[in-house]
């Protein structure tokens, strides 16, 4: 049911960057199962190194990841395949990786149809610049609310603050510990004396 709007998307994609095509290519008739745990994808790579939605047959390689973990993944593409766990063919997990690393949407190539080439390129700029706007408000909030949480009302504590009151209860229950044996001493040799 979702195999299909996806495929076609990434091979929209996949369509003006041949090289990667043929890298898929090279792995024909081979299937891909994607796992979310949420849904599952199956995608199987036709001759021309395009995807097409797979029939229930076994897949070659399987890659199952957490919802949770998709916003870093998206963040992180460098990384992104540090976030799952794959199963089957190493070759074919590895080519699409390389795929998915390599993917890049030109947004000013689909726009220019619609709008001109002049406002798609100006539409994207400002589509990006709204977003590193937005990313990095996002990121300053985050840290004036751990300043607040931290320093103005302290219900966070620092890793630094943490660490020094460990220690700090370690020097003092070895100190209750010395104490302890000295007083247990001290009435042994009263105990004794008398």
């Amino acid at each position: 049911m979702l195999a299909t709007p996806a495929a076609a998307t990434i091979n929209h994609l996949l369509s003006r960057q041949p090289a990667l095509c043929r890298r898929l290519a090279a792995h024909a008739g081979k299937t891909a199962c994607i796992d979310t745990g949420i849904m599952t994808l199956n995608l199987s790579v036709a001759a021309d190194g395009l995807l097409q939605s797979a029939t229930d047959e076994k897949p070659n390689v399987t890659i199952r990841l957490k919802p949770a973990d998709v916003p870093r993944m998206l963040a992180e593409m460098e990384r992104a395949f540090s976030y799952v766990a794959i199963e089957g063919d190493a070759d074919f997990a590895k080519a699409i990786s390389d795929v998915a690393m390599g993917l890049r949407w030109e947004a000013e190539e689909d726009l220019a149809p619609f709008v001109g080439d002049i406002a798609a390129v100006r539409i994207v700029k400002t589509a990006r610049a709204a977003m590193s706007t937005a990313k990095s408000n996002a990121h300053n909030l985050a840290e004036n609310i751990a300043e607040y949480l931290l320093e103005e009302n302290p219900t966070l504590l620092r890793p630094e603050a943490a660490d020094r009151f460990a220690m700090e209860v370690a020097i003092l229950r070895d100190d209750t510990e010395r104490l302890a044996k000295r007083i247990a001493l001290l009435e042994r040799s009263a105990g004794s004396g008398a």
